[in-house]
Parts: structure tokens; C-alpha cells; sequence
């Protein structure tokens, strides 16, 4: 019962978004007429949801029972040969009513993929957007009352053009964040190995100092960290956001290789130790080639959130030959005038690397963050 009230509440809210757009869409011009028929399309989705839910719940609750098969508690009951049926126990209640509910099961199930495929389509249409007004002309591109149409005519000379203003900056991002990712997760790899495997005083002191680093945001230490990198003569240089991203990636990545190592044997290292290696040599021979489903987690989420990082790089790097792309995309799309094809043709350019990461490495992702987390 409470999942129909909870399917009820749902359609109620999504029918009523779609009358209050379909509201807001009377009275106005032509091309903004395109809103009724989205409104229209949402209400009737919230019809769906809220109707069909109670629907097959009025229809468990009318149906005939199933005839419940009789107990034989100890006494026979011929069967079609004249024999003695075996015993059988009486089926409980709630047995027959999920038998009563199988038929259901494909109902439900078509209500979850309906939803889940509108949620898509929903989430997707910013994505929409991007590229059709990354292939109109400009013209077209700068009428944003018809920005959900299709382009009258494709535009590549966007991509080049914006090539040609985001070359620089592309090359900028790629040596960012391709150096950061890797050191920040080898020398995590390295911290999780020694807080997970090698004791000493004060480990447990040290290592919650290090995720306290997680939870810092950004805003509250721009000025310091300005200051710093100025000081080391590394202001508005590739290596000074360098150093920036490795040391606030430094907590995540050392949590993440730490509760990793964790679930590594310690005899294996115990059997290492015995035959002569060190502290590099056990890590080298032994931890290294476990680590391939760390190093991917690591991978997958520092490039991530290097790429698309801004803040740090316009603090660091603005009107500097050293801005990464995020910060050109900004400053092309903040003016008045602008072309919107070109923001987006960069857009869509600046969207590659992320996106061939997760199709290469993704299916590893879960895998590999989840490594560890189970004994046995």
C-alpha cells in the first residue's frame, strides 16, 4: 500500500508540473508554443505513472483468489489413479498472493523502463543542444528561440575554427591533468601502502589528518595558495596548477589505495621480505602489479576532476599562455556578442578526452572501487 502512495504522490507532482507548463505556455508568442506540447507530453507521463499503478492494484485486489490447495494432515487423498495422493501442506497466504502478483511483474516492469528511458531523454537534452548549435552558423546558432531545432545545413567550420582558438588550450589541459593523475596516483599508491602495511607511531594520527584534506573546499584557500606558488616563482605556469591538483588529490587517492591494500595478505608480503626485498622492492614486485584496479579508480576519478576543474585555473593561470581549456571556453562565452556555435563546437572538443576515459576504463570503474571491499 505504500507504494502505491508513493507512486500516486509521484504522478501528482509530475501531472502537475506539466499543467503549470502548459499554463505558463497560453497566451504567448508562436515559437514559444513548443512548451504546451512538452507540458502536455509531461502531464500525460504523470498521467501514466499515477493511473496505471493503481489501476493494477484495484485489479490484485478484485481478482478472484487461487484455489488453495487442501492440507492432508496425515490423511489420504485419492488421486486420478485411485491411489493415495502424498500429503501435501496447506499454501500460506502470502504465498498465493505472490502468486496473485506474478502476473503483474511485466507491468511494473514496463513502468520502470518507461521512466527510466524519460529520465534519459531528459538528461540528455542539454547534450542535445550542444551539438546541434555546434553545427549551425552562426546566424542560427545566435536565434535562441529556436534552439531545439536541427541545424538547416551543417557547420563544420565551427569545430575548426574553434580548434584553431582551443588548440593551445587543449594542449594545456592534456599536459595538466596527464601529469597531475599520474603523480598524484603514485604517490598515493604509495601512501596507501605504507598506511595499510607498514606500522608505526602515529599512523593513526597522520592518516585521518590526510582525508580532513577531502572536506577543505576551494574558496578557502585560494589566496594561500596563490601566494605560495608566487612564492616559488610558479604563478601562472603549468606547473604550478600542477603541484595544486597533486596535493589537494593526495586524500582521495590515498583513501582510496589505503582501504585497497587493506585486503592485500600481509604473508605476501611477509613471504617478500624473507627473500631479500625492501621497502621499494616488496612495493616494485609484490603491491605494484595488485594495484591495476586501484590505479583505474584513480585514473578515471582524478582525470575527471582535473579536466574540469576551473577555479583553481583561473585563480592560477588567467591571461596566462598556460590556461587550460575550461578557462578559455569561459572567457569566449562570457563577452556580449558572442558566437555561440564556437563555445559549443569547444564544448563538445573539450568533452572528448572525459568521454573516451569512461568508454576505455569504465566497465574497471565499479569493479575496481569496489575491489576490497569485501572479505573473502
Amino acid at each position: 500500500m505504500e507504494n502505491i502512495l508513493l507512486w500516486i504522490i509521484f504522478g501528482i507532482l509530475i501531472g502537475s508540473l506539466g499543467s503549470y507548463l502548459l499554463y505558463r505556455a497560453i497566451g504567448r508568442e508562436e515559437e514559444e508554443q513548443r512548451a504546451a506540447v512538452i507540458g502536455a507530453l509531461i502531464g500525460a507521463v504523470g498521467n501514466l505513472v499515477l493511473l496505471l499503478p493503481l489501476w493494477a492494484y484495484l485489479y490484485r485486489q478484485n481478482r478472484p483468489a487461487l484455489q488453495p490447495q487442501l492440507a492432508l494432515a496425515g490423511e489420504g487423498a485419492l488421486s486420478l489413479r485411485g491411489g493415495l495422493a502424498k500429503p501435501q501442506p496447506a499454501i500460506p497466504e502470502e504465498a498465493a498472493v505472490s502468486r496473485r502478483g506474478v502476473h503483474l511483474r511485466p507491468l511494473w516492469r514496463f513502468l520502470l523502463y518507461a521512466f527510466l528511458i524519460f529520465m534519459v531523454i531528459l538528461y540528455l537534452l542539454p547534450m542535445y543542444t550542444v551539438v546541434t548549435t555546434s553545427l549551425k552558423t552562426p546566424v542560427e546558432a545566435g536565434k535562441l528561440n529556436q534552439v531545439w531545432q536541427l541545424p538547416s545545413e551543417l557547420n563544420w567550420e565551427s569545430y575548426t575554427t574553434a580548434f584553431d582558438v582551443f588548440g593551445p588550450k587543449l594542449r594545456n589541459s592534456l599536459i595538466l591533468t596527464i601529469s597531475a593523475t599520474v603523480i598524484s596516483a603514485v604517490m598515493g599508491s604509495l601512501n596507501g601502502y605504507v598506511l595499510a602495511k607498514w606500522k608505526f607511531l602515529g599512523a593513526n594520527i597522520i592518516f585521518p589528518l590526510m582525508l580532513f584534506g577531502m572536506f577543505i573546499p576551494y574558496q578557502s584557500i585560494l589566496i594561500p595558495l596563490f601566494q605560495f606558488i608566487q612564492d616559488i616563482d610558479l604563478g601562472g605556469t603549468i606547473q604550478g596548477l600542477i603541484i595544486a591538483h597533486v596535493v589537494y588529490g593526495l586524500p582521495i587517492t590515498t583513501l582510496i589505495f589505503r582501504n585497497y591494500y587493506a585486503e592485500v595478505p600481509t604473508e605476501m608480503l611477509e613471504a617478500g621480505s624473507i627473500d631479500g626485498a625492501g621497502f621499494f622492492g616488496i612495493y616494485r614486485w609484490i603491491v605494484f602489479p595488485l594495484s591495476l584496479p586501484g590505479f583505474v579508480v584513480v585514473i578515471i576519478w582524478q582525470f575527471t576532476q582535473i579536466w574540469n576543474e576551473f577555479l583553481f585555473a583561473v585563480t592560477l593561470t588567467s591571461g596566462t599562455d598556460a590556461e587550460p581549456v575550461t578557462v578559455a571556453l569561459a572567457l569566449l562565452a562570457g563577452g556580449e556578442a558572442v558566437r555561440w556555435n564556437l563555445p559549443m563546437a569547444g564544448a563538445v572538443m573539450a568533452a572528448l578526452p572525459t568521454l573516451l576515459v569512461y568508454i576505455v576504463l569504465g566497465r574497471y570503474f565499479i569493479r575496481g572501487l569496489l575491489a576490497g571491499s569485501v572479505k573473502g
